[in-house]
């Protein structure tokens, strides 16, 4: 029971980051109110108001059908121009900036709740509406429920204005990266927090039995604390091969074992880890230095040509290096000062050649970009790094940078302030 509770919230952290989730709970909700609100009005709200409220309730049945009818024909309208504008969000982005930043923007929380609402209201409103009787009978109309509709249409309008003010704000490259950032550095935090637990006594697995995977698929969530119950139980260790993050393909080794493992077991290990068919920044920080680093690149591509924005990514692409050279290059699971599990990560070095070598080849003609890198790189060397050898690294992308810089750039000028800064850095273009 524990490790199918554990393994359904890794379960529903990827359910949530579906565009239809919230929509369907709060569409499932509005079906449930509506029928709790018959329910009372059984027991006598909508009398009880007439007798002591009357201003309040619709006592018509022609006046309150054609309010709901209303009601429900406006929203509709709405859900479709609200639809719209998130499909011409996704559309855009993913044409201006990346597709990768797709999955963010659908798991908007804040758009899936507007989004939710709307169809809230609307199935309220059918149902009530379903349940008028136009007898003449004032005690057969639902009257309350009827002015709650009436409440929640305008609630709703509200909505949809903050709906067009945040959508506005969505689609603003400058708050694209924000988040970005916000959400990789909430993760690096979590993980550098987890480090300082960890003790580095994990044993060599290179003889260890392997055993592969039976799905394909990103890496993005693990249940680490059932894997650990079943590593107590059967007195195990397992070393996990694949970065988080990584498509797996069925079949290639996905986790090694101190001990050789039945198919049963090797079943219940396997059940523990969560494929998905997209990537999460909150599942996976890697994912923010590329998504980054693609629009830095698409900025400053020849159809876009756009150095601002590519200045803007570089800024927040310093930030999060700074904060990534504070976490180790490996990454262990232990409970009670005991190293159960050992996770493959992207090593700093690696992180830092993939993000220059797309940088460096869209951005090593424009002297102002190759003055903010090297000031970048110069203002990561003065930074708290977890492992000496960052700063190496460091050094040997600065000079593959100027290497670059010196074969696109031919103004000597140009040339002259680069050397400058790269003076700053210890570095000389020869």
């Amino acid at each position: 029971m524990k490790q199918f509770f554990n393994r359904s919230i890794s379960f529903f952290n990827v359910l949530e980051s579906k565009i239809a989730f919230y929509p369907t709970v709060f569409a499932f909700a509005g079906f449930n109110f509506a029928f709790i609100m018959l329910y009372l009005e059984n027991l006598g709200a909508s009398r009880y108001l007439i007798e002591h409220i009357p201003v309040l309730v619709v006592d018509n049945g022609d006046t309150a059908m054609t309010i709901l009818s209303s009601l429900i024909g406006g929203l509709i309208s709405m859900v479709v121009f609200s639809f719209s504008m998130v499909m011409l969000l996704l559309s855009q982005a993913s044409s201006n900036f990346s597709p990768r930043l797709l999955p963010g923007l659908i798991s908007d929380r804040r758009h899936q709740i507007i989004l939710g609402i709307y169809l809230f209201t609307i199935l309220y409103c059918i149902f009530i509406l379903f349940s008028i009787q136009p007898t003449g009978d004032e005690y057969q109309i639902p009257g309350f429920s009827v002015l709650l509709g009436i409440l929640q249409t305008v609630f709703c309008i509200y909505a949809f204005i903050y709906f067009i003010h945040n959508i506005s704000q969505s689609i603003q490259i400058s708050n694209i990266l924000q988040n970005i950032a916000e959400t990789a550095e909430r993760r690096l935090k979590q993980l550098i927090d987890q480090e300082e637990k960890q003790i580095d006594d994990f044993p060599d697995s290179a003889d260890w039995y392997e055993y592969h995977s039976n799905r394909s698929g990103y890496l993005q969530n693990i249940s680490f604390t059932n894997l650990v119950d079943i590593c107590i139980a059967n007195e195990i260790k397992i070393h996990i091969l694949p970065v988080k993050g990584m498509y797996v393909l069925s079949g290639i080794p996905l986790f090694k074992a101190n001990k050789e493992l039945d198919e049963e077991d090797v079943k219940r290990i396997l059940s523990n880890f969560n494929f998905s068919r997209e990537e999460l920044v909150a599942d996976n920080y890697v994912l923010a230095f590329k998504q980054i680093t693609e629009i830095i690149v698409k900025a400053m591509s020849p159809g876009i040509n756009d150095p601002g924005t590519a200045i803007n990514g570089i800024d927040y692409l310093t930030e999060l290096l700074a904060l990534r050279m504070k976490k180790k290059d490996t990454s262990v699971i232990l409970r009670d000062n005991e190293t159960y599990i050992k996770l493959n990560t992207i090593d700093f070095v690696d992180l830092l050649y993939n993000i220059m070598a797309s940088i460096r080849t869209y951005c090593k003609h424009d002297i102002t970009l190759v003055q903010k890198l090297l000031l970048m790189f110069y203002y990561l060397k003065k930074q708290q790094a977890n492992d000496s050898k960052y700063t190496k690294y460091l050094q040997k992308e600065a000079e593959n940078l100027l290497i670059d810089a010196r074969q696109a750039i031919d103004n000597e000028d140009d040339l002259e302030k680069a050397t400058k800064l790269a003076t700053k850095f210890n570095l000389q273009i020869t």
